[in-house]
């Protein structure tokens, strides 16, 4: 598939000027210089219908104040349907948004985008997840259409309504029924090949895009400077340059695909272990840290065309000490715009988390727009927030220019994602996708302690952490498919720990002790070989069986340190 173009470097030269004819507040078209008479200028493209930059600020200049405001919205909905809902579900969003479905909410707010939300047993999201509304492609394929249609009559009609979800892939995996499940973004960074990761997310953004959904809040350009739960293994590793050679991998994947990526959390989430879910992560490294470790992943999407970037609720201190990023100008505009030259859109991270909840939802709104914000994600209440950015408006705290300036961006990135056919949902788990998800989860094994490749020798034995039947089973059917025989007891004892694991889940008397997740755990393990597969997918536990019965060389390289062990026994 041909790549989305332009990139948000290009379109953002064609953006600034466009969007001067419109702050002023006037509702009319803006006047295009017309072409000259004659055979030559009639055949001539007209920029105004095929620039999506050019093509937005043409539409901004046809909205209202109330439409400008809706573009900047992009919330969460109850619901697995865009217009028949549950009981539940219609109290939900009569809490939230006063009306009954999502598809009332998208009319009634002239709403930019929603989010399809969800949660998985480990996910460190959950804690903001008020709902879900994904269960199987058929349905979010429904859904997406429902909302759509919903979006179609709407004066911003024209342009695309925006569809996302947080489709990372690993711990973070809003839809995992029915799809290629990619191993981890950690796996990723152990195979350290950015081919397979962009053929890998290629595969994944024309599924997302087959389902209806336009935005992935992925990937994660954090580094994993600190052993952090939080981020874990949705990072690419500790490592700046190798994490942003898989950045730039993953977002040329999606967008090839035609789905918008949205780099995310800047400035950098890795460099704490807390959870900005719950409270406000200190960021205390230097200045010179942030430039040569948190920020080049996130100039390297930047710089492989990424549409969005997501901001973080992080307190930097050595840049604006005190102030969530996401509410911080000198973050978003001074480092983000002025000195990684980002032109495209700027996503909130969830308003729905602690740190931004400080405010009420009209007023955090406006701070985070005034910011440098464009999009607002997954507001607490989406009356007030929508009534609070217009109140701004127009008491003049909130300038047309900036609002309009937002409107625009947001409108521009849904152009350059226009006109394009969805995939047929037939492409979803082909055999082609899968084959790119074990290329590189098989890429990604990674042997920490013992003999590079050797198989196992006799009847193995599966064993576990509490909770991880299915991956078991999964591993038990990946091991019988590759000739090697699974016994209940008594074999040679595989072991697997995954996220959130600490030295109490190991086993003792383990020969092969394998890390699911960050491999940390694996610094008190006693087993005579240590493997790491960074993600517990099925793609991935195929991967493993095939290391175990000697079919597939492990080849990975931990993307972390784990203190006494090397990076992999195995030879380049």
């Amino acid at each position: 598939m041909a790549r989305v173009s332009p990139s948000p470097r290009r379109a953002g030269v064609a953006l600034a000027a466009l969007t001067a004819l419109l702050v002023s507040g006037c509702a009319a078209e803006p006047e295009w210089p017309r072409p000259a008479s004659g055979p030559s200028a009639s055949s001539a493209p007209d920029p105004a219908a095929t620039d999506p930059a050019a093509r937005a600020a043409a539409l901004v200049g046809t909205l209202a104040d109330e439409d400008l405001v809706g573009q900047v919205l992009m919330p969460y909905a109850y619901g697995s349907s865009a217009t028949k809902v549950t009981p539940a579900s219609a109290a939900g969003n009569r809490t939230l948004a006063g009306v009954d479905t999502p598809a009332e909410m998208v009319a009634k707010y002239r709403l930019g985008g929603v989010i399809l939300v969800g949660f998985s047993a480990d996910d460190p999201t959950s804690g903001n997840q008020a709902t879900t509304n994904v269960d199987n492609p058929a349905q979010v394929r429904d859904l997406t259409t429902g909302l759509r249609a919903a979006a179609a009559n709407l004066p911003a009609g024209p342009a695309p309504f925006l569809i996302g979800t947080d489709q990372e892939y690993g711990v973070v995996t809003r839809i995992t029924d029915g799809v290629t499940t990619l191993p981890s973004a950690l796996a990723a960074g152990a195979a350290d090949d950015p081919a397979l990761t962009e053929a890998a997310w290629r595969a994944a953004g024309t599924e997302l895009a087959a389902m209806g959904i336009n935005l992935d809040f992925a990937p994660v350009a954090d580094v994993l400077v600190t052993r952090s739960t939080v981020i874990g293994s949705r990072s690419f590793g500790s490592d700046p340059q190798r994490a942003s050679a898989q950045v730039a991998g993953a977002v040329k994947g999606l967008q090839s695909a035609g789905v918008a990526a949205s780099v995310k959390h800047f400035p950098g989430h890795g460099l704490s272990a807390a959870d900005s879910h719950e409270d406000l992560p200190v960021i205390g490294q230097p200045r010179q840290e942030l430039d040569a470790t948190a920020f080049p992943p996130f100039a390297a999407g930047i710089d492989a065309g990424a549409m969005a970037v997501m901001s973080a609720h992080l307190d930097v201190r050595a840049i604006d000490p005190g102030t969530p990023a996401t509410f911080s100008r000198k973050l978003l505009t001074d480092v983000l715009r002025g000195q990684l030259g980002f032109e495209g859109v700027v996503i909130t991270d969830g308003m729905n988390m602690a740190p931004a909840k400080r405010w009420s939802p009209g007023e955090a709104a406006v701070r985070a727009l005034l910011a440098g914000n464009d999009l607002i994600l997954m507001t607490p209440h989406v009356g007030q927030a929508y009534d609070g950015l217009l109140a701004a408006l127009r008491d003049g705290s909130l300038p047309r220019a900036r609002l309009v300036e937002a409107a625009t961006r947001v409108l521009t990135m849904k152009f350059q994602l226009a006109d394009r056919p969805a995939p047929a949902m037939s492409t979803l788990n082909s055999a082609e996708h899968r084959k790119a998800a074990q290329d590189l989860a098989a890429a990604a094994v990674t042997v920490l302690r013992g003999s590079c490749g050797a198989p196992v020798r006799g009847p193995v034995t599966v064993t576990s952490s509490a909770g991880r039947d299915r991956t078991r089973a999964a591993l038990t059917e990946a091991l019988t498919a590759a000739g090697v025989t699974v016994v209940p007891s008594g074999g040679t004892k595989v072991h697997l720990v995954g996220y959130g694991d600490d030295a109490g889940d190991l086993s003792a008397d383990a020969a092969v002790t394998v890390a699911m997740d960050t491999p940390y755990v694996l610094e008190k393990a006693t087993s005579p070989t240590l493997l790491a597969t960074y993600s517990s997918s099925r793609t991935s536990m195929t991967a493993l069986a095939d290391v175990l019965a000697g079919r597939q060389r492990p080849g990975g390289r931990s993307p972390v340190r784990v203190p006494g062990l090397p990076d992999t026994t195995c030879g380049a």
